[in-house]
């Protein structure tokens, strides 16, 4: 049946104002301005520098009143060039080392771009977007060896996704009424190492169970969960009348980026009968790499795993997902039932089940989208080269600071993350003090750590744009700086 109607140009100018603009070819010309500035952005971005300190008043313009009058498109964006572009953190460039972010990749921003114009909620529904999603959902069910029918979703980041895979052990462990009658004194309890995110206390805690139940396990030299003391404390929480049911394992700690001995982890949970989760914020998209991927044997034996895209992946932020083994379990957990989003076999309510049955967002964006133009323009094996060789530029990073005698590295180097500092007087004063003056400097940004109570000058090497002439000029300047503050007296 055709019940559409014959438009008019007399109806379309009827009516109050809308936001398109009056004026479409000046915006397209605009937008192809605004486009073209931020590719020379990305293009130029290794001749300017990583991060600068913020005045006083480019801050004091963010104090301004919210505007109830119109402005050119082309004067904001030149309120952007001037206030914003020049003071972002910098993770695009190449010689931002500190935290774990990625550099973004050209195809994501450009993703990004259409996928702000299609403006898709993929809560739900039966439209295109959704099977973009499921798509990548199947890719990375095949990557990490999940079977077929495996469920996932993307979030916001591995914190959120942390906190579904714990949601859904907790329903799996106490059973659907839960969800109704609330966790009450379960007595349940999860194990992670002492090198653990500080996340996955925080998601015990949002899960009603509390910080407490997380059992910390300590460490062996490599910074991977010692499996013996895991299992006497499994054994103690038993005998003491708990009741364990999650194990938290570790694919790239935050601080040196261990990766726990999943297999052994995985063995343990079988026998007890435990679900394992793999936190592989950063690390777990090593499987893309065929010289990595054996780093992470046994992962593809847990029952979900979290990760980011936005990290060694190279999507822009942001772009986290979870994966789920058993897919009824992760529905089970989520799943609910209001009369505004009844599910029809015919029309555009058709499709279920729906993307909003598997986490706590109804209204989410097309983050797969950038992910999905990654895969397929770079390809997954460029992607995964490109991860490898943020490894072989730590590895050459950690002979430059095994060369020195100045320089003192205090953690071994199982990926992409080298742990240093400077050897001088007041040591843990005068290296905060050196990663401060880099980055105030622009000329590199690494980041701060405290490894067995030592401060260590923190360089993650994630971004795709890092080479060996980046790790060379931040140890010069290490060697440069520790100096000069040891001469002037800072550290003292």
């Amino acid at each position: 049946m055709d019940i559409t109607e014959p438009s008019s140009s007399a109806s379309q100018d009827a009516g109050p104002r809308d936001l398109d603009p009056r004026d479409w070819d000046a915006a397209r010309a605009q937008a192809h301005r605004m486009l073209d500035d931020i590719l020379d952005h990305v293009q130029h971005i290794r001749e300017g520098p990583v991060w600068q300190p913020i005045p006083d008043e480019v801050r004091a313009a963010f104090d301004a009143p919210l505007p109830w009058e119109a402005s050119d498109l082309a004067d904001v964006h030149d309120e952007f060039k001037r206030l914003i572009l020049p003071h972002a953190a910098g993770n695009p460039h190449p010689r931002f080392m500190g935290w774990v972010n990625g550099g973004g990749n050209v195809a994501g921003i450009l993703a990004d771009m259409l996928a702000a114009g299609l403006n898709a909620n993929l809560g739900g529904r039966d439209h295109i977007p959704v099977d973009v999603e499921k798509q990548v959902i199947r890719w990375m069910a095949a990557l990490f060896g999940f079977p077929e029918g495996s469920s996932g979703l993307f979030v916001t980041g591995t914190s959120l996704a942390n906190m579904i895979a714990v949601l859904a052990a907790r329903a799996d462990a106490l059973g659907q009424e839960s969800r109704v009658e609330g966790v009450g004194d379960s007595g349940l309890v999860a194990y992670a190492s002492t090198s653990a995110h500080s996340c996955i206390a925080k998601a015990l805690d949002m899960a009603g169970l509390g910080s407490g139940s997380l059992r910390l396990i300590p460490v062996d030299g490599a910074g991977r969960i010692r499996t013996d003391a895991l299992e006497q404390a499994i054994a103690g929480d038993r005998a003491a009348g708990l009741k364990p049911f999650l194990i938290v394992g570790t694919a790239g700690s935050v601080d040196i980026g261990a990766i726990d001995d999943l297999g052994a982890l995985a063995d343990i949970a079988q026998r007890d009968r435990l679900w394992l989760h793999v936190d592989g914020a950063f690390g777990a998209l090593g499987k893309l790499s065929e010289e990595l991927a054996p780093l992470f044997a046994g992962i593809e034996r847990a029952q979900s795993i979290a990760f980011d895209f936005h990290k060694w992946g190279q999507a822009p932020y942001d772009a986290g997902f979870v994966l789920m083994r058993d897919e009824a379990k992760h529905r089970a957990a989520f799943a609910t039932a209001a009369p505004y989003l009844q599910r029809h076999a015919r029309g555009l309510a058709a499709g279920q089940p729906w993307l909003c049955d598997y986490g706590p967002d109804l209204s989410r964006g097309f983050r797969a989208l950038k992910v999905w133009f990654a895969f397929k323009t770079y390809g997954a094996a460029a992607m995964g080269e490109a991860i490898a060789n943020t490894c072989h530029v730590a590895q050459a990073l950690a002979r430059r600071v095994d060369e020195e005698p100045e320089l003192e590295r205090l953690a071994p180097v199982a990926l992409n993350i080298v742990c240093f500092r400077y050897l001088g007087p007041d040591p843990d004063r005068l290296n905060a003090e050196i990663v401060t003056v880099l980055q105030e400097s622009g000329l590199a940004a690494p980041s701060t750590t405290v490894l067995d109570g030592r401060l260590a000058i923190r360089a993650a090497i994630v971004n795709h744009r890092t080479r060996i002439e980046d790790i060379e000029i931040l140890v010069r300047a290490v060697l440069r700086l520790g100096r000069d503050l040891s001469r002037s007296g800072v550290s003292a």
